[in-house]
């Protein structure tokens, strides 16, 4: 699945994403979390402040804010939009 691909999937049901798929994504993405051993995973990217990369596991499902948070970063990060 190439970059628009997965950001297609993403906005078609932001509230629906599990948060492992959302994490794998991330992995993809943005290399190995900086932090993983809380609830949260914290992901660095290549620019400072926002989009920031930081996506928590609520009961299984990735919180909607948060996957827009990745949506943007993966459009800055693929230079899309």
């Amino acid at each position: 699945m190439d970059a628009t691909e997965v950001l297609r999937s993403l906005r078609n049901n932001p509230k629906g994403v599990r948060f492992a798929e959302l994490a794998r994504i991330c992995d993809r993405f943005f290399g190995t979390p900086r932090q993983r051993g809380t609830s949260h995973r914290v992901y660095r990217t290549p620019w400072p402040g926002d989009p920031r990369v930081n996506i928590q596991n609520d009961k299984g499902k990735a919180k909607p804010y948060q996957v827009r948070q990745v949506i943007k970063a993966i459009e800055k990060l693929e230079g899309i939009g």
